[in-house]
């Protein structure tokens, strides 16, 4: 948008000087005076204007106060901007998405000319590793990049927000007057109705959200594009590519490379959980050569299989317990279930929670108003005003999103010591695990440990526990993948407005062996009911969550000398494996993601042969079942 600061303040100063200059170079009026000849009356010629100077040359010190600069101003406003985002996550009116457009503006503005500032440093020699680390991260610290033109950046902000109000308030209305149900509603009758009519219907019903974000989605990619342009990347998705310390083609492979690794134990699963639904609704609805219809399994996007264990379970493979049963059993309302994930960290030797982290905090969804009720963690002053916000309900699943919440909590508290640009996670792939990597730890004998079961079952029960982990985790990878996989497609141009659904569900049943139960032509926009595309949230961070908290767990239960099977280790309590995670959590974005996996893990690679340790008993089960069966679709 801008020039330099440097230059911007070295412009106006040689302006300055050029117009004191050309103004007292104007010829004084000749005193009257009789003329001797023509030579002698003529005014003198006025002098010529000096030539404009050249700006001082850059220096590291210039770099250090750039960036001493940037964090200082960019603290301010993202403080701001995230105060106006929680009111509106927390109070969706059209003046909260006006006030959070106007917040969210200023910063991402803000954030677009350091970084074009920064670039300015690239040549500079003498500039020492931690702050040419923050002009790196300065450079890349967008998600959506505004572009120079102030009336195109305030279309863009404006757009965005309103595509996160219009998710966060979506809704499906059945036909003929029936009550409308909110995402809360539809995601409880996905997960506990077996009547394939109703789950359709409301499956249909709430993809239907995303069609009238079509047009301002086009735009937005439109705008987002420029502002990327204009910071020196080919496109928006190109742009999130380099965020992760390699170029980012190689980063497209890397992702491939981890896929490769995964792939096969996805398709044994896939395998035997189509024979199981087609068991229950019949193979004309479920065909055993072909993709799974989407609506049937417990998801509104396919993204997990979790809901349907109940369908899939092997005979005589209950874990012994329910913790959801547990949980209210022991009559635990929302509140504690947070305390359970607090108590968690603070057995590692983190400090509790801070007091305002209880009186700010969204744990259980209000009556009155709508609210987003995606659960997220934030840290609203970037140091200690640490909150979650999330419509917790008494059960397994929220019992382990806290976990999974708190530790972006925890991770936001450990680094802001930092340099306001490195307080994030070594790559955000980190930040997602580290939560996961905790609620891993929800083992029986964790249970045990904080009172909620009296005996921990027998290890032959753990087919079932690891079914139905597979059913949320490894079931979660190809879409891990695909999402962020369309949308650099649709940045890049491949897939145009025109092919957005059909780009779509080709990607869906590529990656995921899904379909839809029913046509699904461009009328409508099914990637705009996932939260995470009108949100702008890069979501592959999320597939390298699911790789990453595998060799983080493998790791840290290395570290707490816990020995047996992967799926049976529990770090609670360890204050030793809290130390290691403490000391890599401090880093930040200070250094490359490979130095921070190295201190976790002590490997410089993602790997994921950790997820195909863990899982490899079911794998070998799984292989059995599905002996003589057609796989694959």
């Amino acid at each position: 948008m801008k020039q330099g600061f440097i230059r911007i303040v070295s412009g106006l100063a040689t302006a300055t000087l050029l117009a004191s200059a050309c103004a007292t170079a104007t010829p004084s009026p000749a005193p009257e005076a009789a003329p001797a000849s023509v030579a002698e009356t003529a005014p003198a010629p006025a002098p010529a204007p000096p030539a404009p100077s050249t700006p001082p040359a850059l220096t590291a010190a210039d770099a250090v106060a750039f960036v001493a600069e940037a964090n200082e101003k960019l603290l301010a406003l993202r403080q701001e901007s995230n105060r106006a985002s929680w009111v509106k996550a927390n109070f969706i009116t059209e003046d909260t998405q006006y006030l959070e457009a106007v917040s969210a503006e200023r910063t991402i503005n803000a954030g677009v000319d350091y970084a074009k500032r920064a670039f300015e440093f690239d040549k500079v020699d003498g500039i020492d590793p931690s702050t040419k680390r923050q002009l790196e991260m300065i450079k890349l610290g967008l998600t959506m990049p505004t572009p120079a033109d102030p009336e195109k950046s305030r279309e863009l902000t404006t757009i965005a927000t309103r595509m996160d109000g219009m998710y966060g308030e979506g809704k499906y209305c059945p036909p003929g007057g029936g009550k409308c149900m909110d995402i809360e509603e539809i995601t409880e009758i996905l997960a506990t109705s077996r009547d394939p009519r109703k789950l359709r219907e409301v499956w249909e019903g709430w993809q239907a959200v995303g069609a009238p974000m079509r047009n301002d989605y086009a735009r937005f990619v439109e705008l987002s594009n420029e502002g990327a342009r204009e910071l020196g990347f080919k496109d928006t998705g190109a742009m999130w590519r380099a965020k992760y310390d390699m170029p980012a083609d190689e980063f497209a492979k890397e992702l491939d490379r981890l896929w490769g690794q995964v792939k096969p134990l996805y398709e044994s699963l896939h395998c035997y959980v189509r024979t199981k639904l087609g068991e229950k609704y019949g193979t004309e609805a479920v065909p055993q050569n072909g993709p799974i219809p989407a609506h049937l399994v417990g998801n509104l996007w396919a993204q997990d299989r979790a809901n349907v264990y109940d369908l899939v379970a092997p005979k005589n493979a209950d874990p012994g317990y329910d913790i959801t049963k547990l949980l209210k059993k022991k009559k635990v309302n929302e509140i504690e279930m947070v305390r359970y994930g607090e108590r968690f960290f603070t057995s590692l030797g983190f400090e509790p929670l801070p007091k305002s982290f209880w009186e700010r905090s969204l744990i259980t969804k209000p009556r009155d108003r709508n609210v987003i009720c995606h659960a997220s963690a934030w840290d609203i002053d970037e140091d200690n005003d640490l909150r979650i916000k999330m419509c917790t309900d008494i059960n397994a699943e929220d019992f382990q999103t806290i976990h999974h919440e708190l530790g972006h909590n925890f991770y936001q508290r450990a680094y802001n010591k930092q340099p306001l640009v490195f307080r994030d996670s070594a790559n955000d792939g980190f930040h997602e695990a580290i939560g996961d990597t905790i609620a891993l730890s929800i083992t029986p004998g964790y249970l045990v440990k904080v009172g909620l079961l009296s005996k921990e079952p027998d290890t032959s029960k753990d087919t079932g526990l690891l079914l139905n982990a597979a059913l949320e985790k490894v079931a979660f990878l190809p879409f891990g993948l695909l999402v962020d996989q369309w949308r650099w497609k649709v940045f890049a141009g491949e897939v145009t407005p025109a092919e957005y659904n059909k780009a779509w569900w080709e990607l869906k049943l590529k990656y995921q062996g899904v379909a839809p139960p029913s046509p699904r032509g461009e009328e409508f926009f099914d990637a705009g009911a996932k939260y995470h595309v009108p949100g702008n949230t890069p979501y592959s961070r999320y597939f390298l969550a699911h790789i990453l908290q595998y060799q983080f767990h493998r790791s840290l239960c290395e570290v707490a000398g816990q020995s047996g099977p992967l799926n049976r280790c529990s770090i609670y309590g360890s204050k030793e494996a809290g130390a290691r995670l403490g000391a890599t959590l401090a880093m930040g974005a200070s250094r490359p993601w490979q130095d921070a996996l190295e201190a976790l893990s002590g490997k410089r690679e993602m790997d994921a042969s950790a997820i195909i340790d863990y899982f490899a008993p079911l794998k070998t089960w799984l292989d059995e079942q599905n002996k003589g069966r057609s796989c694959g679709w």
